[in-house]
């Protein structure tokens, strides 16, 4: 089974293992990010990468916010189509939409995803150092049968498999970290053949219901083998 997660840290901490009290400033500034910094500590001169074709996601099909939504919603939908923000290890993006208790969105893409070798697509959260939120996957071809990973949100020492938002997110359009790079990429990155399928045209991520605090947070979703 491919599922890859770059999450760093023994003591990983879900958002449900915390106090409700806890605000989003003062969770910043235990990481050390406030809300006007870019994570880009230096500017690096390289050749970006070419997404041709468009791997991200290009349409919201639909979405259903929980309790605790709101962040991110004027920015709907450009602000989880295209390339994820990534602020590398710990430091995790604002450039995301907050789904709340149990929400889901659903997207579609351009291509169709397909089962190459090793994992097939990359969910990006913003996940920071002790702090994170996990969500359910699922993928379908018609976007009425849905396919879903099992989401282990107690398990703690494996770094919650099968669920999305655990790993850092490295990517971002002025680091030159190629997005679909499951290897440098960070996010969550999922192999349709765990799940014994082909294609996919549809993605669904659903706020796994074990977070506070607004629940998950969507970055970008990228395509690594479609056509």
């Amino acid at each position: 089974m491919w599922f890859f997660t770059l999450f760093l840290g023994c003591e990983e901490t879900t958002k449900a293992s915390l106090s409700t009290d806890t605000s989003t400033e003062s969770l910043l500034q235990d990481t050390g990010l406030s809300l006007t910094d870019t994570g880009l500590e230096e500017e690096t001169e390289c050749d970006p990468p070419l997404y041709q074709p468009y791997p991200f996601a290009t349409t919201v099909v639909d979405v259903n916010y929980g309790e605790g939504a709101g962040f991110g919603q004027d920015l709907m939908p450009d602000i989880v189509l295209g390339a994820p923000m990534g602020f590398g290890d710990g430091r995790g993006s604002l450039d995301v939409l907050t789904l709340g208790h149990q929400g889901s969105i659903t997207l579609a893409f351009d291509l169709t995803i397909v089962d190459g070798e090793g994992p097939d697509f990359i969910v990006f959260e913003n996940p920071f150092i002790g702090w994170l939120e996990t969500g359910i996957v699922s993928v379908s071809q018609d976007g009425e049968t849905w396919h879903t990973w099992d989401c282990d949100t107690t398990d703690v020492q494996n770094n919650f498999p099968n669920c999305a938002g655990v790993g850092f997110v490295y990517s971002h359009p002025d680091n030159c970290i190629d997005a679909r790079d499951w290897m440098e990429a960070g996010g969550d990155a999922f192999d349709l053949a765990d799940l014994g399928i082909e294609s996919a045209n549809f993605i669904r991520i659903v706020d796994s219901g074990a977070n506070i605090l607004g629940g998950f947070d969507l970055d970008a979703v990228v395509i690594v083998h479609g056509e």
